[in-house]
């Protein structure tokens, strides 16, 4: 796969909720929403609360 082809990066940020514990803001790099919530669910497990979003992607208008 060339790097044209390959599956452009994307800053992601928001915020996982462990337990009674307050909110973590993240920021990540991924493919894609679901590559960035997998990424979360990798280092903090299943279960939790995960919100997260792509501020140029928020920004557009809705349809």
């Amino acid at each position: 796969m060339s790097d044209h082809d390959a599956p452009q990066q994307r800053e992601y940020v928001g915020f996982v909720w462990v337990g009674d514990e307050p909110g973590v803001r993240v920021r990540l790099v991924a493919a894609s929403l679901d590559d960035a919530r997998a990424q979360l669910i990798a280092e903090y497990g299943t279960g939790h609360v995960i919100s997260i979003w792509n501020e140029d992607d928020a920004d557009r208008p809705r349809k």
